[in-house]
């Protein structure tokens, strides 16, 4: 063992010795291979092998004592910005996928948006970093110190600039349920603090110290990866799913995004979705009792409240016991002209409509352009809705589906948010997930976005429906298990009675709040543990 542990001693000098372009080609590297980690490969051991050598690279870049806190900061950012372009544009580039949908006008963007989002994200890896950089030695402290910086980068990343925390560090875990249940303590956040600290932790195995003092952080990080199993496996085990006295029917029509919008297509693709809203029950459903039909965001093919006969025939197809909760393109006058909505409507088995909500966090150049005046002058406009872009809603708020079952609406991305979720007052029976991932194809992006969903049910213990255009679709109980699915581009229906929510989690109860503090201590102390070395030194 020892003599083994001397041989691997000798495989970090490739990256403690890099230097120059060498280094920053391994850094890119590393962080596109790390996106193996994140849905639908889910490969997240790699993660034992790409973290450590990030760590290898920051070892040999920064050389403690001999350069000034600026070179370090610097080191540190630019390292860390090439490690998260990597990884970004790794596991991003689908999202390239949508300037094809309308290729005549928006291809020449593709290149640029391919580009520039992983470019943008990475400067948050980079402020990770190069945090973590000022602070950096040699010390065994070191690797907490890396773990605590990143989680706090990928906060930030969630947060300002009204957020983006797609494909943060902590979804390494999404795809191993029983490794995801410890966000039902820690949240996505601490599950990002834990894949630095956890998977990073072998790069000790290439120090200087005694052996023993290398393998004690080692076994400590295995004992945090059995612990975590162990609860995972605990909490799935000693719980069943129950379920609530109320039906559910997703309608997945598997609509192409280039029909979508044809005016010639709209009647036929309505009466899509009447049709299917019609079809007979199939899987556990139950006849003759009242369901709640769900269907897709912005699934309705032109303005509802212009369309009179509509509401007749989604009456028509509901029958007087049913309701349906329907993502919709909203309108009302405004003073410079129409002002448009990403909306939910619920309407009433006689063709009422009981509730309406409208879309909240909008997607950026998506839903909306910032600076469009700017923008606009180099031919920047919307991908998605009308060429004015939506309208923020006013108030997150929730609805009712049949027999008062409050739900919080989630339109497509409002649902990556941990902290839209985690704070829902009072706590709804379920989250309604609408989404139209039809822009982008049969590509990693589907995947990663019903995974982030899948994650908001484990760490509230709320579960989720979810309805979308071309998938995936499906029903997700407290616990994350994935009782129902339609697969991507399948054409089909679910019928299953709504999950139980669960007793309210650790998360829930106390949010973001702990890892943060514990995140901000260990800087904190990395920080002392340097200024009093310095000290000692002069």
């Amino acid at each position: 063992m020892h003599l083994l542990i001397e041989k691997l001693s000798l495989l970090p000098n490739a990256f403690l010795l890099a230097w120059g372009w060498p280094r920053r080609g391994l850094c890119l590297l590393l962080g596109a291979a790390s996106a193996l980690a994140l849905p639908p490969f889910g490969l997240f051991p790699i993660l034992f092998l790409t973290l450590p050598a990030f760590v290898w690279l920051l070892d040999g870049a920064l050389e403690t004592g001999k350069s000034g806190a600026f070179k370090q900061v610097r080191t540190g950012f630019v390292l860390g910005w090439l490690f998260g372009f990597g990884y970004y544009l790794s596991g991003l580039w689908w999202i390239g996928s949508a300037f094809l949908v309308e290729a005549e006008r928006f291809a020449w963007l593709m290149p640029f948006a391919i580009v520039a989002m992983p470019a943008g994200l990475a400067l948050f890896t980079g402020l990770g970093a190069a945090l973590a950089g000022v602070f950096w030695g040699d010390t065994r402290w070191r690797i907490l110190l890396l773990a605590a910086a990143m989680t706090l980068a990928d906060w930030l990343k969630g947060t300002v600039l009204t957020g983006f925390p797609w494909n943060a560090f902590g979804y390494a875990f999404s795809e191993s349920l029983v490794l995801a249940q410890t966000a039902s303590l820690v949240g996505l956040y601490g599950l990002s603090f834990l894949a630095w600290g956890v998977f990073a932790m072998p790069a000790m195995l290439a120090d200087s110290r005694p052996l023993s003092q290398r393998l004690l952080p080692v076994a400590a990080a295995t004992a945090v990866l059995i612990s975590m199993a162990g609860y995972g496996g605990y909490r799935l085990m000693a719980s069943v799913t129950e379920y609530e006295d109320l039906d559910i029917r997703i309608v997945q029509p598997a609509v192409s995004q280039k029909d979508k919008w044809q005016p010639e297509l709209r009647d036929q693709i309505f009466q899509t979705y009447l049709d299917m809203t019609e079809a007979p029950l199939g899987g556990g459903a139950r006849v003759g009792v009242p369901r709640l039909v769900v269907w897709p965001e912005s699934s309705i093919p032109f303005l509802l409240t212009r369309e009179p006969g509509a509401l007749r025939r989604i009456s028509a197809a509901l029958g007087t016991h049913n309701e349906l909760a329907v993502g919709a393109v909203r309108v009302e006058p405004g003073e410079n002209g129409p002002l448009y909505f990403n909306s939910i409507y619920t309407i009433t088995g006689d063709g009422a409509v009981s509730g309406l909500y409208d879309k909240v966090r909008l997607v950026p150049f998506g839903e909306y352009v910032p600076f469009k005046q700017v923008l606009d002058q180099v031919g920047i406009s919307n991908l998605a809705g009308p060429g004015v872009g939506f309208q923020a809603g006013f108030q997150r708020r929730p609805l009712t589906a049949l027999k008062d079952f409050s739900f919080l609406p989630l339109i497509c991305y409002e649902a990556i948010f941990p902290a839209i979720t985690a704070s829902a007052s009072p706590r709804p029976a379920f989250f309604l997930n609408v989404t139209n991932d039809a822009w982008f194809g049969h590509t990693p992006g589907p995947y990663q976005h019903f995974a982030q969903a899948r994650l908001r049910s484990i760490e509230t213990g709320v579960p989720t429906v979810r309805a979308a255009n071309t998938g995936i679709s499906g029903m997700i109980d407290g616990h994350g298990r994935i009782l129902s699915k339609l697969a991507i581009f399948d054409k089909g229906l679910i019928d299953a009675k709504l999950p139980k929510r669960i007793d309210e989690t650790f998360y829930r109860r106390f949010q973001d709040a702990p890892v943060l503090i514990i995140s901000i201590i260990i800087v904190i102390f990395s920080s002392i543990r340097r200024y009093n070395r310095f000290s000692r030194l002069n």
